[in-house]
């Protein structure tokens, strides 16, 4: 079972799969059609152990994620062309972005990584809110209510709950 519990907490690292498809994996049992990676087997494990270790996965995630994304920029700042980039692009937008994060704030990012879509999430909240100038605990604080608020939504309907509305 360490296996498997090791394998849904690689799944939710990777950016594309985050919790939208650990969780899945975890709960189902037999083939599931996975996008990029093909067919995979699902573990059929107790719904108590994945939630909790693909939700922690990815709250932890998030944290590493704004870290190294603020580390990681700074880099490639010191490149001249990256740096005159990010002046005109990334500096313009927080400008324009950053009244819409001031009056929806910790609410309008904590749902924004809580839509189990492609392109938001965890990863895409890690590298908005370091753009953003959003600092790591307003960040983390978000991110941990956006991630459980997806994965609630995520094994609501992958146990089915929505079928019965």
């Amino acid at each position: 079972m360490i296996d498997k519990i090791i394998t849904l907490i690689l799944l939710t690292f990777v950016p594309i799969f985050e919790l939208r498809w650990s969780i899945p994996i975890g709960l189902f049992s037999g083939n599931i059609d996975v996008p990029i990676m093909g067919t995979m087997q699902g573990f059929a494990l107790p719904l108590e152990i994945v939630f909790i270790t693909c939700i922690l996965a990815n709250i932890v995630l998030g944290g590493i994620a704004y870290l190294f994304f603020d580390k990681i920029i700074h880099v490639f700042l010191k490149i001249k062309i990256l740096d005159k980039l990010y002046k005109k692009i990334i500096i313009r937008s927080q400008r324009k972005t950053k009244p819409l994060i001031d009056k929806y704030g910790f609410f309008g990012l904590a749902l924004f990584i809580a839509i189990p879509l492609p392109g938001s999430g965890t990863w895409t909240g890690a590298v908005v809110s370091n753009l953003m100038g959003i600092g790591y605990k307003k960040f983390f604080l978000a991110n941990m209510l956006g991630v459980t608020i997806a994965g609630i939504i995520v094994t609501a309907i992958s146990i089915g709950f929505f079928s019965f509305i």
